[in-house]
């Protein structure tokens, strides 16, 4: 088995602030920006959480090239640190690392705030940190409060708001479960997607037994209709699920066994007099790098 090559040093390192160049112009007005004034509030309250990613040491100029972290190696410029801690990169300082950091997932951030506020953080100084109005440190806190771990499992790795938790804690876990699979698929985080998901559950699946409240403005043949949509949809998803792995495998099999008959010079010769449009489709599926 090939190792998996690592594209940092394991170990951070502390860099002097002014052996750290940066590899891209800060644009104008950032320390006016909201972000900034969050990440620079973080920093004096909690310290650097992210190190910055730097290339390796240039031996004649002796300076790092800073390849992620501008905005947060200006905020602490401002708040006047002398050194920082840093992660060097081993690749290329051409790569970008924006585009290939998985930025902290908000279930991800509950776990940090929660470990957080055990080792004695209160709720108003990581509020400061954070930038954000104490009320949202407590609705993150509880965040998973009544939510299933399976539909915790599958939120896992994405973005949402945290009155996602209060909309899918008024259904049971089965339903919970369903709805996340439903969400992801539609790649639809949205709390108003889940409001309306909770109206079309029926009510044995809510744990008040009691039906969600009508959304104004839609009617109750309108309501029905998008029960029966929304069941449906759920069928369709189950069978989809169920057939993909098979799908998939046909999809690179009659892949490779076009690529194979389009590098046939007199195959490809005939398609393309006969039947100029299959010659094109052919071309383009076997160019095609991934089944998207």
């Amino acid at each position: 088995m090939t190792a998996i090559a690592l594209g940092f040093v394991p170990e951070p390192i502390t860099v002097s602030l002014d052996r750290i160049l940066p590899s891209r112009k800060v644009p104008a007005g950032l320390a006016t920006s909201r972000k900034f004034r969050q990440v620079k509030s973080s920093i004096e309250e909690v310290g650097l959480i992210e190190p910055l990613s730097v290339a390796a040491l240039d031996a004649v100029s002796g300076h790092h090239l800073l390849l992620d972290g501008h905005v947060r190696l200006v905020a602490l410029q401002a708040l006047g640190h002398a050194s920082a801690s840093c992660l060097v990169a081993k690749d290329d300082e051409g790569y970008t690392y924006n585009n290939r950091i998985n930025r902290l997932s908000t279930v991800q951030e509950h776990f940090m705030i929660r470990r957080a506020i055990e080792r004695g953080v209160s709720q108003e100084r990581l509020a400061k940190a954070l930038g954000v109005d104490v009320s949202q440190i407590a609705k993150k806190v509880n965040l998973l409060e009544g939510i299933c771990p399976e539909a915790v499992e599958l939120f896992k790795d994405r973005q949402f708001s945290v009155e996602l938790g209060r909309v899918l804690r008024k259904m049971k876990p089965t339903r919970q479960i369903e709805c996340a699979e439903l969400m992801l698929s539609a790649n639809n985080l949205t709390v108003a997607y889940a409001e309306a998901l909770l109206v079309a559950t029926p009510a044995h699946a809510l744990v008040s037994d009691k039906r969600a409240r009508k959304i104004s403005g839609v009617t109750p043949d309108q309501m029905a209709r998008m029960e029966r949509e929304m069941a449906n949809l759920q069928g369709q998803y189950r069978l989809v699920e169920q057939s993909y792995g098979q799908d998939v495998l046909n999809l690179v099999l009659a892949k490779g066994y076009l690529i194979k008959l389009m590098e046939n010079a007199l195959v490809a010769k005939f398609l393309k007099a006969k039947h100029p449009d299959m010659h094109e489709q052919f071309v383009l599926i076997a160019a095609a790098v991934s089944l998207d």
